[in-house]
């Protein structure tokens, strides 16, 4: 739903050109809601029918004091707080965990430019070195992206995709770890790269920096990806947004029902059945949390 584009329908600004966002459907918030709206629609309703038609005179007088009890309760349950903290740090990090998605095109100008020789030897180096840092970043996406393990289930099939060779296969499983061990690549590129500047291939120690250093930005992305996937927002913070939500919302099944205008409570001198604004509210505050 957050990678929805949907710029080109609202680039010039033109009269009522944004409500032509409100009738889009996929990644919509209608799409991502409607279960639950009318759930709490009927819910309400069915409460509303109960009060009105099933309950008897001394029952309605004290569904009406709970009514206006938790209406009370309900306010005080400080959600646009709570909520507005909760859905910064959420897209916080989403957009943090794509601008760190390990991209190979600096390091391959860099390689390119600074890894010489027309022959077969220059052009096998420049490319081993190129499939090592496509597989530390192919390693973590395996791990991070359902759609990238579903490509790549087993380490057979990188093997089979041309990721890596078998020799290198039986020297990563060599090494024991509990972790990811998407690193391993980056130490065969900086080994080979070492061997490169021997041979000559990489004429001075600045271009050799030059390289390391772009390595080094894209392990970074590698890296980032590992911690955001390994360390998620705190479950407590999580349960805290998520109960308000709820809670809150369960108050106001009760509390936001039309009480008879005749009793006189304060507040309550109109009977419209529908509560349009309490659905709106869910409609924000609901809509909100499902970001």
């Amino acid at each position: 739903a957050m990678t929805v584009t949907y710029t080109a329908q609202v680039a010039n600004a033109r009269f009522c050109s944004f409500s032509k966002l409100l009738l889009l459907w996929k990644g919509s918030i209608y799409k991502l809601l409607y279960k639950e709206f009318l759930a709490f629609f009927f819910l309400f309703m069915a409460l509303s029918v109960t009060y009105r038609f099933v309950l008897m005179e001394h029952q309605k007088r004290y569904f009406e004091s709970v009514a206006i009890y938790c209406n009370h309760y309900a306010n005080l349950i400080p959600m646009s707080f709570v909520l507005g903290f909760y859905v910064t740090l959420v897209v916080t990090r989403w957009w943090n965990q794509y601008t760190n998605i390990p991209m190979p095109d600096r390091l391959m100008c860099v390689l390119s430019g600074n890894v010489h020789g027309a022959d077969e030897r220059g052009r096998l180096l420049r490319r081993t070195l190129m499939r090592y840092a496509s597989l530390s970043s192919l390693l973590i996406l395996r791990s991070v992206s359902t759609a990238v393990f579903k490509r790549f289930p087993t380490m057979d099939h990188v093997v089979e995709a041309g990721f890596m060779t078998r020799e290198e296969r039986k020297k990563y499983e060599s090494l024991h770890s509990r972790y990811n061990k998407y690193w391993v690549p980056c130490i065969w590129f900086t080994s080979l790269a070492a061997r490169a500047r021997k041979e000559g291939r990489i004429k001075d120690d600045h271009a050799l920096k030059l390289l390391m250093e772009e390595l080094n930005t894209f392990r970074g992305c590698c890296g980032m990806l590992f911690h955001y996937d390994w360390i998620s927002i705190p479950l407590v913070y999580t349960q805290v947004v998520t109960i308000a939500v709820y809670s809150f919302f369960l108050a106001c099944l009760i509390g936001r029902q039309f009480l008879d205008p005749a009793q006189g409570y304060p507040g309550h001198d109109l009977d419209f059945y529908i509560p349009v604004f309490t659905l709106l509210q869910f409609f924000f505050y609901a809509g909100w949390l499902k970001v």
